[in-house]
């Protein structure tokens, strides 16, 4: 064999090799990747197994879950549920301050039960990992290791409180909308007319509110009150007719069973439906008067005397200052159209239909009022004193107060939340008689006294009542109260109802 023969055989002998080296080391490197694969599906189904079981007996919230930014990982729901507690209590305003262009007022939040709902956030953060099949919550409990979960607790409030406070705050808006009203003065219909304006849209202020809270930007700025244009009601001369046509009706009680029925005055249009109809539709006017004609009964309820309400239900007094004329006046003007009024059991007194708009002619004098928070003299200022005796005589009477408002400001003749304001058009009080029996109302005002008694006939299921009224809290801006009624029987307790909570500025 000649040499460059051998050197050919040698080569392919070393390729040979070389190859069959590749091809051992190619399936030592699978035998090593497929080794290298087990190992760690062995590794990874280990660790899956040690981390379910693990959670299986864990009883923490999982890992990476937070209640809005707070992370609640690793605490059992009792714990996060008093550090979550703790830690949005700081976050919290005392009140929400909410405008309406330059007016502004307070909500405070305790008096409205405004509070996270943390009791179902935590429980919503506990269930994460836990609320479906095996496979799903391990494989559900990984992934909250990457991504955090973020949850974001309602918002609990005291819906009825909060619409009947927003209300509250719509009637004192200095563009507020005023309705038509009527009430008679001696042998005359006065029916004033509405006038446009604001009203606070309850629902979507309620939302704000809410939303001001969740985003914690309640704490720095005002909230803007939802508001929109409405217009009064138009006034409907048909069903005011309906309302004060009526006979003369002699006055009489019976002693067996005792019973009293009081004398009304006969009521009517001195002139047509039809013409006081066309006055309204064809003429525009802040006032309408509409002639009436009066019958007085032969018998009135006066004349009956005080046998026929024998029992004195309820009394109450407040001071005034007699060295103030015009207020004084005011207080006189007011009380002299209450004084005698009677009402049938189920009937609804109304201040504003009784006493009538405070104007020049019927006689009321310029005196303090409230005006946008502020004080000023007004015309009939003051006659919210006889309101407020008036309420609180009613409320000892355990009659149903249907429609009362506190003022701007903590009135100087009663105490936080025993007061009651009215406007004109707009804020009323009123009350209905709930007893079985009639009612007559007596009220007077001299030397530096306005007193309100209330006659009836004594029930056996009548109760004691007391009133207990005072401060929850003082702000910078505002004042917060409440008062509840409560009913005793031979001295013992037999119910506690809350009258009101209310929110007054501060001077």
């Amino acid at each position: 064999m000649s040499h460059s023969n051998f050197n050919l055989v040698e080569e392919k002998k070393e390729v040979s090799l070389k190859e069959e080296n590749e091809i051992v080391a190619q399936k030592s490197s699978k035998k090593h990747v497929f080794l290298y694969i087990i190992i760690f599906i062995s590794l990874f189904f280990t660790f899956f197994l040690i981390f379910t079981i693990f959670h299986f007996f864990n009883t923490n919230i999982i890992t990476g879950v937070h209640i809005k930014e707070y992370d609640v990982s690793g605490l059992s729901p009792s714990d996060a549920k008093y550090q979550l507690d703790n830690y949005l209590q700081n976050k919290l305003p005392e009140e929400i301050k909410v405008k309406h262009g330059d007016f502004e007022t307070t909500i405070s939040l305790s008096q409205m039960d405004i509070e996270f709902d943390t009791k179902n956030a935590v429980n919503s953060a506990f269930t994460i990992g836990r609320n479906g099949n095996f496979f799903t919550n391990s494989f559900y409990t990984i992934s909250t290791l990457f991504n955090n979960v973020y949850i974001e607790p309602d918002i609990l409030l005291n819906q009825k409180l909060l619409s009947k406070n927003l209300e509250n705050i719509s009637a004192q808006l200095p563009d507020k909308v005023i309705q038509s009203s009527y009430y008679i003065e001696n042998d005359e219909l006065i029916i004033t007319s509405g006038k446009e304006g604001s009203i606070v849209d309850v629902t979507a202020t309620i939302e704000s509110i809410k939303n001001a809270l969740s985003t914690f930007s309640a704490q720095n700025t005002s909230v803007e009150l939802v508001t929109k244009i409405a217009k009064p009601d138009k006034i409907d001369i048909e069903k005011i007719y309906q309302e004060i046509k009526k006979e003369p009706v002699d006055a009489y009680y019976t002693k067996e069973p005792f019973s009293i029925h009081p004398s009304e005055n006969g009521i009517d249009f001195k002139i047509s439906l039809e013409e006081a109809k066309s006055r309204i539709e064809t003429e525009e006017k802040d006032e309408y008067i509409i002639p009436l004609s009066i019958t007085v009964p032969k018998i009135t309820t006066n004349m009956i005397g005080t046998e026929a309400f024998p029992d004195l239900l309820s009394t109450f007094s407040t001071k005034y200052d007699t060295s103030n004329k015009n207020r004084t006046t005011n207080l006189m003007l007011a009380a002299r159209k209450i004084n005698g009024t009677v009402l049938m059991p189920g009937e609804t007194f109304s201040y504003n239909k009784i006493v009538g708009e405070r104007t020049i002619s019927a006689g009321y004098k310029e005196a303090s009022i409230y005006v946008n928070g502020e004080v000023v003299d007004g015309l009939g200022g003051g006659i919210c004193q006889i309101t407020s005796t008036l309420y609180n005589a009613v409320v000892y009477a355990n009659l149903e107060v249907t429609q009362r408002t506190n003022h701007q400001f903590i009135p100087s003749y009663v105490t936080a939340s025993r007061d009651a304001t009215v406007v004109y058009g707009s804020i009323d009080f009123q009350f209905k008689n709930n007893r079985n029996y009639p009612i007559k109302l007596v009220c007077s005002v001299s030397n530096g006294i306005a007193k309100f008694q209330i006659f009836g006939l004594k029930q056996d299921n009548d109760c004691e009542v007391q009133i207990s009224s005072y401060q929850t809290k003082t702000t910078s801006t505002a004042i917060y109260s409440e008062a509840y009624k409560i009913l005793k029987k031979d001295g013992k307790i037999i119910d506690k109802q809350l009258l009101s909570k209310d929110t007054y500025k501060r001077h």
